[in-house]
């Protein structure tokens, strides 16, 4: 056991005869290494992608929301009153009536 940690810490199943087959196995499990910090840093990146359009959601929902109620606030009877009185337009005192347009053949 302990003359195969010192061999270890030497380093010399990396020179040795037989070193080609942990050389291998080395370079594979590198390469692994390498694939799940790609997939890691891939999935990071989503997740504040993800994040900010959540933010940006929000923002244009709320900016719909206020301005649905400009309009309606705009499109009361009451402000389009208030808005034509300073043009010197005022309702009228007499109610609409109906015209009945009748065809003679």
């Amino acid at each position: 056991m302990r003359k195969g940690a010192y061999s270890l810490l030497k380093g010399t199943f990396l020179v040795s005869d037989d070193s080609f087959k942990n050389w291998r196995i080395i370079v594979f499990v590198s390469f692994l290494a390498f694939i799940m910090i790609a997939s890691s840093h891939s999935a990071d990146r989503k997740v504040h992608e993800i994040a900010r359009l959540g933010d940006e959601v929000k923002e244009l929902r709320s900016a719909f929301v206020d301005g649905r109620s400009r309009l309606m606030r705009v499109k009361m009877e009451s402000s389009i009153v208030k808005k034509m009185l300073n043009k010197g337009l005022v309702p009228s005192e007499i109610p609409p009536r109906k015209i009945k347009v009748k065809i003679k053949n």
